[in-house]
């Protein structure tokens, strides 16, 4: 265990980002089931505004990778074209 006061802090910050990271990257996955089981084409292109941007916060905050953004919006905007 750590014994300095920041070390400590450190400690106690780390433990809130992960899980608010956790929480946020979470809640982008549910998102983008939801619109991946989409049928109706109105319906899907609303959920694919939002998905895109808590894709892009996710890779603002680098929680996960710009490339990885860039796959997600790629296929969630080519399945909604399809529909």
């Amino acid at each position: 265990m750590a014994n300095h006061k920041s070390a400590l802090k450190r400690i106690r910050s780390n433990e809130k980002r992960r899980v608010l990271n956790r929480y946020q990257h979470k809640t982008t996955r549910n998102a983008i089931k939801a619109l991946r089981i989409a049928t109706d084409k109105v319906d899907a292109t609303s959920k694919l505004s939002n998905v895109i941007s808590m894709i892009d916060k996710l890779a603002k905050k680098n929680i996960i990778h710009d490339n990885k953004a860039s796959n997600l919006k790629s296929k969630l905007t080519k399945f909604v074209s399809k529909l």
